[in-house]
Order: C-alpha cells, then sequence, then structure tokens
C-alpha cells in the first residue's frame, strides 16, 4: 500500500518510523513540515525534518526524540561562554548537519535535493520530502505580540497565551519536487500525530497540497490522549483558541478531509461523536513509548488504510 505521510515533531517522526519498518521503502513518502525553520548563527536550521531524517536513520536522540544520539555541547558552551545566543540547543554532531545544508544552499540547491543527498548518505530508503523548497515560516500571534516561531516554542517555552497564526510567504510557495506526485499516487494520505496548527496546517498551506489531499482518503492519528499531548503546545492551543483539547477537537480540526480518524483508548467514548462527522473512527492504543509500539501502530495504520480504501472506493 502507497502511503504519503505528513508530519513535523516528535510524534510524527516516531509513526513515521513506524511506517518504515512496515512498508517496503518505494510505498512510503514523508512529506514534512518546513514553518519551523529559521537561521540561527548564519546556519538554516530545520528541526521538523531534522528530527524526521535523524528519526528515520535511527540517529535521534532516544530520551528527547529530537536531535542526535550520544551529542555533546562544546561548542554551545562555548558560544555561550562568550555571551552568545545559547538558548537553542545545538549538539557538536547536529552542527555538522547545519553548515553542510547552508553550504549547499548557498551554492544553490535546493532543500529537497540536500535533505535527499543526506538520507541517502545516512542510508534512509525512504523518501523525505520537505512541503516547499520555498521559505515559509510560521508566526505566532499571543497576546505579548506577533513572535517568530521558534522564539515562542524555544526561547519562550510556550509560555505566552496563542491568539493565532500566519504561515509567511504561503501564497508564493510552490511544493518541493514530488511532493505532488506523492500525492497523486499515494491510496491512503496519513496525517501523524502532530501538532495541527503549527506542523500539519503549514504543509496544507503551500497551495495545491490542500487539494491534491482532498482527492485522496485521508486517516488522521490524534496527537492529543486524554487532553494531553505526550510533547509540545498542541493541547495549550485549543484551549487558548477557545476550543477544548480533546482528540474531537482535533477531527473537527481536520473534518473536511478526513475518511478515519484514529485515537487513543482512553478517549474511546468519543467514538460516537466521531462517527457522528461521517468519518471513520478507530480506537486503539496510540502512545508510542518504544520502537516495538511504533511498528504495531504503525501496522494498525495500515490494516484501518486498507479498510478506508474499500469504504471510499
Amino acid at each position: 500500500m502507497k502511503i504519503a505521510a505528513l508530519a513535523g515533531g516528535v510524534g510524527g517522526a516516531r509513526l513515521a518510523h513506524g511506517l518504515a519498518q512496515v512498508l517496503p521503502p518505494a510505498d512510503l513518502t514523508v512529506i514534512v513540515n518546513v514553518g519551523d525553520d529559521f537561521e540561527h548563527l548564519g546556519l538554516r536550521i530545520c528541526p521538523d525534518l531534522d528530527t524526521v531524517c535523524y528519526t528515520l536513520a535511527g540517529l535521534a536522540n532516544p530520551v528527547t526524540g529530537w536531535g542526535r544520539s550520544e551529542d555533546t555541547w562544546h561548542a554551545l558552551e562555548s558560544l555561550a561562554t562568550l555571551g552568545g545566543p545559547g538558548w537553542f540547543r545545538v549538539g557538536d554532531r547536529d552542527l555538522g548537519l547545519h553548515l553542510e545544508r547552508t553550504r549547499r544552499l548557498g551554492r544553490g540547491q535546493p532543500l529537497s535535493q540536500v535533505t535527499q543527498d543526506f538520507c541517502r548518505a545516512w542510508g534512509v530508503a525512504q523518501r523525505i520530502l520537505p512541503a516547499t523548497d520555498d521559505n515559509l515560516p510560521t508566526l505566532v500571534y499571543t497576546e505579548e505580540g506577533e513572535m517568530p516561531f521558534q522564539e515562542y516554542f524555544v526561547r519562550q517555552q510556550c509560555r505566552p497565551r496563542v491568539t493565532g497564526f500566519h504561515f509567511e510567504g504561503a501564497q508564493a510557495a510552490r511544493p518541493a519536487p514530488g511532493v505532488l506526485e506523492a500525492l497523486a499516487a499515494a491510496q491512503v494520505v496519513v496525517f501523524c500525530p502532530s501538532n495541527p496548527w503549527v506542523s500539519i496546517d503549514p504543509i496544507l498551506a503551500v497551495p495545491g497540497v490542500r487539494a491534491a489531499v482532498q482527492s485522496r482518503p485521508v486517516l488522521a492519528v490524534s496527537p492529543i490522549i486524554g487532553g494531553q499531548t505526550v510533547k509540545g503546545p498542541a493541547a495549550k492551543m485549543y484551549t487558548e483558541m477557545g476550543q477544548e483539547a480533546s482528540a474531537l477537537a482535533v477531527a473537527r480540526h481536520y473534518a473536511d478531509l478526513l475518511a478515519g480518524f484514529a485515537f487513543d483508548q482512553v478517549d474511546a467514548p468519543l467514538e460516537e461523536a466521531v462517527r457522528g462527522m461521517g468519518i471513520h473512527p478507530w480506537v486503539t492504543d496510540t502512545l508510542m513509548r518504544t520502537v516495538e509500539d511504533r511498528r504495531r501502530l504503525a501496522a494498525e495504520v495500515i490494516t484501518f488504510c486498507e479498510r478506508l480504501t474499500t469504504d471510499c472506493l
């Protein structure tokens, strides 16, 4: 079964990794958010893209879910000692990636090509695509003013109260080469358990992507379990935007796109409400504590996707 998975953040990377364990490499394309990309210390940093790539390559920090495993922080410590901005943690091994990516981008290579080359070097056989090669920074509107996403997420540690979001440059952005083709070829599009507001919405904001997604059966996996997120501020964002933080809120967020919706067994009482929206509900254990959990959930996703393709014919 050919799957196009939309992903960002640790939860998205973990399910993408699970899907990579159960699908032939040629059957999986992961389309990754670039709304949190930014320039730091003169370097192009792509946190979601790097998290997905590191995870599929087996290089991700198993404790944090982001950054490189067994990394050190000597450069960052030296930077901070000299009075430089040490708030965004770039490890020594991670630094090599940012240096080489920035060098290649400066020579005119598109981000999608650079990412493909890096994945080849790491032995990642699946196709990993940025949603766009163009700049698409997410701006967060808060009660303390507008701020770039990493300022809100890392420097401010998500403390400001959110009032909205803007994906700057979205109207002029173009899907990266291969994105629309992967969506057209997919039997099912899977929204990984990523933050709907700042991981999936920026991908859908790229012109042509939403229409391509709407042409396929879509299954979303909720990032909210029992009103909470395992990682990240999605639940907090829902509350601050005047909505109840719940799996049902996620289903409503994507309602016009979904054929199916997967959510955790602790939220089983929401099943009928999801069905009442005309969406096929699927209740299971969505928490991915281990690599085996990722593989199990991914296998269940494929089974449910097979059912969806039959129902959507």
